[in-house]
């Protein structure tokens, strides 16, 4: 069963039934909708666009096997209440079942206290994804304000803060942080945190390991830092730079490379991704032009997160490009990004939140 667009235009949480008894997913869907948004469709047909509240199966057991794959979102199962025939499945935290022969009332009465508890679970992540992003946001402008003032960069703080993007992402998945990220009006620091969280999302779906995830995220966080030293009406500045700005704001990755290098604590990989993050495989990149394989696959990585979230942030003098925009104009700069690495990911950032539960 392929995705489809669902006839809905509602963005919000919806139960998804499927059901191949035309009566009774009528009553069904009456009667759900009454509590929530809820989207019906027969056995076999297109499957609606995003990630259900919940899921309702009313399928003979093939049909529903069939479906797996479609109905995991985000790399976990969503909840769901199987109406069985036959033989139950295997317990899970996700799974709830009842026989198919049961009353609609049971049914409903189910479903309702399951939507209740995925409601009551939603909210719960979404405090604590407001948490996080404050929280790293509060780490991320300290970072910006030591390097400014010349006090020196704490490791700890950079550590903790690669864990809550990590933690972040991994739990509620890209949209949901960069929604998060978007409500604070930060400048560079909402700039460092979408490169960050984009990296997150990136690294994880490529299979990077623990280690080099952690060093993926640290270096996405610590990207900007040569920033600090850059006046903000250059940095903030609502239209093109002049010649002099410009070679400014091109001093940035020298200078944060030059930070890192002074604390003595960061790999020299991280400060590679500051110094050469602007790098374009051509050699047209700054500051040292390099080419080819003498870009990392570290620096690359970050690259394409960098250049995906600058294109598809809000900025004071233009709208944000959409995902299929930002990846266009990205694939159309031939010589300037690893093609094998923007193939990947390409379909992460259209699929979204590749790493949420």
């Amino acid at each position: 069963m392929a995705l489809g667009t669902s006839s809905r235009t509602t963005n919000g949480p919806f139960v998804l039934l499927i059901s191949d008894r035309p009566t009774e997913r009528a009553a069904l869907e009456r009667a759900i909708a009454l509590v929530m948004d809820c989207r019906a469709v027969p056995a076999n047909a297109a499957l609606p666009q995003g990630r259900p509240h919940l899921i309702v199966l009313d399928l003979h057991p093939a049909q529903a096997a069939a479906l797996e794959p479609a109905l995991t979102h985000r790399g976990l199962p969503v909840p769901r209440l199987v109406l069985v025939r036959g033989e139950p499945a295997k317990p899970a935290p996700h799974l709830r079942q009842l026989p198919a022969a049961a009353p609609r009332q049971v049914v409903l009465a189910n479903v309702f206290a399951m939507i209740e508890a995925v409601t009551r679970s939603a909210e719960t992540r979404r405090q604590k994804l407001v948490g996080q992003v404050s929280d790293a946001t509060a780490i991320v402008s300290e970072l910006f304000d030591s390097a400014a003032l010349a006090a020196g960069l704490q490791r700890a703080d950079v550590e903790r803060g690669t864990d809550l993007v990590l933690a972040a992402v991994s739990e509620a998945g890209i949209t949901a942080w960069l929604a998060e990220v978007w409500r604070h009006d930060v400048g560079v620091y909402q700039h460092t945190l979408g490169v960050a969280g984009h990296a997150a999302s990136f690294g994880a779906q490529i299979g990077l390991g623990r280690v080099d995830l952690g060093r993926v995220v640290r270096a996405a966080l610590l990207h900007d830092i040569g920033k600090c030293r850059i006046p903000g009406e250059i940095l903030n500045k609502p239209g093109h730079l002049d010649p002099e700005e410009l070679r400014l704001m091109q001093r940035h990755p020298v200078i944060g490379a030059d930070l890192l290098r002074a604390q003595g604590t960061f790999e020299d990989e991280v400060i590679d991704v500051v110094l050469h993050h602007h790098e374009r495989l051509d050699g047209t990149g700054y500051p040292d032009r390099l080419s080819g394989r003498a870009i990392s696959d570290l620096v690359r990585i970050v690259a394409i997160c960098d250049v995906f979230s600058a294109l598809t942030e809000r900025r004071a003098y233009r709208k944000p490009a959409s995902p299929a925009e930002a990846l266009a104009i990205m694939t159309d700069g031939v010589g300037h990004l690893d093609p094998d690495l923007l193939r990947v990911f390409a379909p992460v950032m259209l699929g979204g939140d590749a790493l949420a539960a």
